[in-house]
């Protein structure tokens, strides 16, 4: 890892870590923010690293500067967006919480889909599931899988079903590991091979304009997928044993 690219890791992990305290309350709105000397001291980052981050804090409306002041808590911090950060599902239970977050809204854009879809979203979803099949290498799995979803809020006509399913992203679907690691209890292909027969389930109800049927296979698709996790967080520990 390059010395520039690890600059930006470590500056992605404070800023997380700022913002936490910040939404939290930790650091409310209006209050003085710690000064770069100070954020320097209690994480031993770089000078360079807590000013990038400051820089995105202030990008973010979450940091205001006053001259001769220093910086403080913007006011509009307490307005801030809703939002997942990606260590927030570093564990099998965070991932749990966000399938259960996810079931009610994937059912209802599954029916909405069925009832307003066209030609056009038919063919992004048909193509999602393809590339998920022939897909090799992580990547391109994920993006497959995080494009079939996206098509079908795309398909309910409603932007808020569109732009939710874009912030979400690649939180839609596993963290990355499940599909890099191999385990003799759950293969990298059948676990792709599974997730894409639920697609084609909701795929199928989607095409023949059946609202309660698309509802039903989304809703069966996300409970699958927490039982798939169970079985895999299962068959990793029992891994992780035999080599200790």
């Amino acid at each position: 890892m390059t010395a520039a690219s690890n600059s930006a890791k470590l500056a992605d992990q404070l800023v997380i870590d700022l913002e936490r305290r910040v939404l939290s309350g930790e650091l409310p709105p209006g209050s003085r923010f710690p000064s770069e000397k100070a954020v320097v001291d209690s994480t031993g980052v770089s000078r360079t690293v807590v000013r990038e981050a400051f820089a995105r804090m202030s990008a973010k409306g979450l940091l205001v500067s006053r001259r001769g002041s220093g910086a403080y808590v913007a006011e509009s911090a307490r307005y801030q967006a809703f939002q997942i950060t990606p260590d927030e599902l570093s564990e099998i239970d965070d991932v749990h919480r966000l399938f259960e977050m996810r079931t009610p809204l994937e059912e209802e854009m599954a029916g909405l889909a069925a009832a307003r879809r066209d030609d056009g979203d038919l063919d992004a979803m048909d193509a999602a599931i393809a590339a998920l099949i022939a897909s090799e290498n992580v990547d391109v799995a994920v993006n497959a899988d995080t494009a079939f979803h996206a098509a079908i809020a795309g398909a309910t006509r409603n932007d808020y079903f569109v732009r939710f399913t874009e912030f979400l992203g690649v939180r839609l679907v596993p963290p990355r590991t499940v599909y890099l690691r191999n385990s003799d209890g759950v293969p990298r292909e059948e676990y792709i091979r599974a997730i894409a027969d639920d697609h084609a389930a909701i795929f199928a109800a989607i095409r023949k304009r059946d609202p309660a049927a698309a509802r039903n296979a989304a809703r069966a698709h996300m409970y699958k997928s927490m039982e798939r996790h169970e079985l895999i967080r299962g068959a990793f520990e029992a891994e992780d044993r035999t080599q200790i």
